[in-house]
């Protein structure tokens, strides 16, 4: 990696968003968190290894053609179908190189609609920490995480919980990337925030309706290469 990271970021955010409703035609991409603490990271060195850590789960839908499926959580990549943040994570991978990094857990995830939605409610009512399949052996290398997950009921999908306290991020830099279907970010930067007190979080996370991201490559080529210079 021969860029050049620069962090000013909080410990504490203030994160002042309101929970829209899951049909909000609301398509707003970005949402900032504010510096309250005044503390900042200097540079990240030009060789800091990057890891891009996300969880999608692509639902079981008509794929033929683009409109057929820009609703819903599956995207047509080179005719492979892809998670929305999958593809997110991809995008970001190409545009800044980094190490791709899937949360999977032991459990699969039902792939039509209306059980994933119920699953991920009960397991959030639940406080459910599912068991992770894939786990990282060398998570202390990485000094600069992006987090990927879709915002699942205006929380933190919960096998992004168990990813997020399976280990010490210490002073690492967390920069978040989340696919919503009308809620935004919701409060999940702050739960970041209070999982891992000590990592300092990117203040520009991106945030993409699920409608859109058919369409976002030039966006998150944008957003991607503004982490870097």
């Amino acid at each position: 990696m021969k860029k050049l990271f620069a962090i000013t970021a909080a410990l504490l955010l203030a994160v002042h968003l309101s929970a829209c409703g899951r049909e909000d035609t609301d398509t707003t991409a970005n949402t900032s968190a504010d510096n309250s603490s005044g503390e900042s990271l200097s540079s990240i060195d030009s060789s800091a290894d990057i890891l891009i850590a996300y969880f999608s789960v692509p639902e079981d839908v008509d794929t033929q053609g683009v409109d057929a499926v820009a609703g819903a959580s599956v995207v047509l990549n080179d005719g492979e179908k892809m998670g929305n943040t999958e593809y997110v994570a991809d995008l970001i991978q190409q545009t800044i190189g980094g190490e791709l990094f899937r949360i999977e857990t032991t459990a699969s995830y039902p792939l039509d609609h209306d059980p994933l939605v119920d699953q991920a409610a009960d397991e959030q009512d639940d406080d459910a920490r599912p068991e992770l399949a894939s786990h990282l052996e060398n998570f202390d290398q990485y000094e600069v995480i992006l987090l990927g997950f879709p915002n699942w009921w205006g929380d933190l999908p919960m096998p992004v919980y168990s990813f997020l306290e399976e280990y010490d991020f210490g002073s690492k830099t967390i920069v978040p990337f989340i696919t919503h279907g009308g809620s935004g970010s919701s409060d999940t930067i702050e739960t970041i925030s209070e999982i891992q007190p000590g990592a300092l979080i990117w203040d520009d996370a991106l945030v993409l309706s699920r409608n859109d991201v058919v369409d976002s490559e030039e966006e998150v080529i944008s957003w991607a290469e503004g982490l870097a210079y």
